[in-house]
C-alpha cells in the first residue's frame, strides 16, 4: 500500500488546527465566559455564543418561533459574524504571530536595500 505524502500530513494538521481554534476560543469566548474551552465544550460555548448575538440582535423569539433554518442570510450572517468574527480574528493574528516566531531574526545591522551603495 502507497500513501501520497499529504496524506500523511492531514492527521497532523488536522490536530494543530484544532488547538489554534481551542485557543483563539479560549482567547476570545473562554475570557468573556470566564471558562476553559476544550474539545468536550466548544460546541456548547459557540451554542451559547450564537444564542447572545441572537439576543443581541433581536432575533431570539424568530428562532424560537421559527427555527434557526428559518433565518435569512443576513440575520444568520449577522450572528456568524459576531461569533465567528472573534475567533476567526484571533486565528489569524496567531498565524501570523507564529510565522513571525519561526522567521530568522534579522540583523539590527543590516542595510536596508535603499542604504546600500549602488
Amino acid at each position: 500500500m502507497s500513501f501520497k505524502n499529504d496524506d500523511l500530513l492531514k492527521p497532523k494538521a488536522s490536530k494543530a488546527m484544532n488547538n489554534l481554534k481551542l485557543n483563539a476560543a479560549n482567547e476570545t469566548i473562554g475570557r468573556e465566559q470566564n471558562r476553559t474551552i476544550n474539545s468536550t465544550n466548544y460546541e456548547q460555548a459557540l451554542d451559547e455564543k450564537k444564542w447572545e448575538a441572537a439576543n443581541d440582535l433581536g432575533l431570539t423569539s424568530k428562532i424560537e418561533n421559527q427555527g434557526w433554518e428559518n433565518l435569512t442570510t443576513k440575520e444568520v450572517g449577522q450572528i456568524g459574524g459576531r461569533v465567528g468574527g472573534k475567533i476567526g480574528g484571533n486565528m489569524v493574528k496567531n498565524l501570523i504571530a507564529a510565522a513571525e516566531a519561526q522567521m530568522a531574526p534579522v540583523d539590527e545591522d543590516a542595510k536596508r536595500p535603499e542604504e546600500l551603495d549602488n
